[in-house]
Parts: structure tokens; sequence; C-alpha cells
């Protein structure tokens, strides 16, 4: 039974594609920088054992004593695992690669499927009233992904501009499908956008026209282009938007959380 006497609590989304390269780790610090510029509070998750998503916002791996794994495999509680970035209002639950054993360790746990959901459910939550909860997904349908979406209201896609992009988009489909079957009836397809595009590219083109063919309004208007300042921004710790607050990049990741809150009908500082 729900209880009403708590807040509503933070809107949860898991940024996932089976596919290595998209652009995932860089979606989920961007947008999470973006939607702090406007003046929300984000937590991002760090669900993937590379600990990319940890790195660029600047967590050292040498300071990451508890980590997702000890959230979910050690029971830690939350106030313990998660920190604080250099960007006011946007903390991380960092990761390591002890993660990659968790799919092993947890196969005999009956709640296997429902660690991270219950994680992020706690009455400790409600003291940090974020508004977004970020989950930075690995590169596989594994069971931290299927945690990632029955802990999550909605999926966002990241779809790489690149031949075959599409096909990939398929099995995911199928894994929301079933976790939304057995899980999670709520869980629902936030969006796709559109990653590493150039315009200038007949190829980047002729994916998006695919793209909005197959899927139509899923697809987010707005796309991420291929941009040198994405790609440097993580060797120095931080986000595009903090690290050349006028690129293309950043631009495009302020449009990104622009449409998003006007989806959700939430109104920027």
């Amino acid at each position: 039974m729900s209880d009403y006497s708590r807040p509503e609590g933070p809107r949860i989304i898991a940024v996932a594609n089976q596919k290595g390269g998209v652009g995932k780790t860089t979606t989920a610090i961007n947008l999470a920088a973006a939607l702090v510029e406007c003046g929300l509070r984000v937590l991002v998750v760090d669900l993937d054992p590379q600990g990319n998503a940890s790195t660029g916002l600047g967590i050292d791996p040498a300071d990451r004593d508890l980590t997702t794994y000890d959230l979910l495999v050690e029971d830690a509680s939350l106030t313990d695992v998660i920190r604080q970035t250099e960007i006011e209002d946007l903390c991380i639950i960092p990761a390591t690669v002890d993660l990659s054993s968790a799919d092993i360790e947890l196969f005999t746990n009956e709640k296997r499927s429902f660690l991270l959901h219950d994680a992020l459910r706690q009455t400790a939550m409600d003291d940090y009233d974020w508004d977004y909860v970020l989950i930075d997904c690995p590169p596989s349908l594994n069971l931290l992904t299927v945690n990632a979406m029955v802990a999550a209201h909605s999926v966002l896609i990241p779809l790489q501009s690149e031949f075959f992009a599409l096909e990939g988009v398929t099995q995911l489909m199928l894994t929301i499908r079933e976790v939304r079957q057995s899980a999670n009836p709520n869980l629902r397809i936030e969006g796709i956008v559109l990653t590493m595009f150039d315009r200038r590219n007949n190829l980047s083109q002729q994916v998006e026209q695919d793209a909005r063919d197959n899927l139509g309004d899923l697809v987010f208007q707005t796309k991420i282009p291929r941009n040198v300042r994405v790609s440097e921004a993580p060797s120095y710790a931080l986000p595009v938007l903090n690290y050349d607050t006028n690129s293309l990049g950043a631009r495009a990741y302020r449009a990104l959380a622009e449409e998003l809150l006007n989806k959700h009908h939430k109104i920027a500082a």
C-alpha cells in the first residue's frame, strides 16, 4: 500500500542502450548538468562497472570507497554511498569494476531484480529532495540493466547516428516490454535521442529519417551533434556544459533538458 504521507519522490530515468559507444554515459552526465542549470536537483546513479560517469563527474577511482556495488550487494545505506560532485545540486553514487561481479553474486537473491528499486525508495531519499535520478546503465542487457528498468519510471535511449543503429534498439524494446510485463507495468520509453549526429553526413540524415519513420514521436527533436568539446570534457572530469559552456554540444544538451522538462510539464527556473 502506498504511503501518501511521503513526498512523491524524484522522476527516475534509466539511460540505456546495450550497444557501447553510443553516447550513453555522455548523455547521462550532460543531461544531469543541464537539468541542474535549470534549477533542479539531480542524482546520477553509475550502474556501469567501467565507472565512466563517476570519472566524468570528477570522482577519482581512489576516492570511491562505497559504490553502487555496496548499495546493491552489501546493503549499504544511501547516505553512505551518495557523493557530492563539484557541481552544486548534482550528486552521484559512483561505480567501480567491483560491480562487474554483481550478476553472479546476486543470482541466488530472490529480490535480485528489485534491489535498486528498493534502494531508491528508502525514506532517506526524502531528505535529499531530488527532482531527477538518472541511472547510467552498462552496455548490456544484464541484471544491472534490469534493475535499472525495474527502478525507473522511464527509459531514455541514446541512438548513435550510424548504420544498424535501429537494429539494437529492437532488442532493447523487447527487454523493456518484458520488464513491463513481469516487474514494472508502469515503465515507459521516455524517448530516443540521436547522438553523434553530423548534419553534413548523409548517413546521419538517413538514420534520423528511419528513426522518425519507425518510432515517430518517441524520437526527441533535439539531436546531439558530433562535437569535439563533448569528447574532450570527460578528460577534464567535467560535463561539457562546464568545460565549454557555449559549445554546440553544451547547447544541444540544454535543448534536450528543456524538451524533457516540457514533456513533464515542469518549468525551468
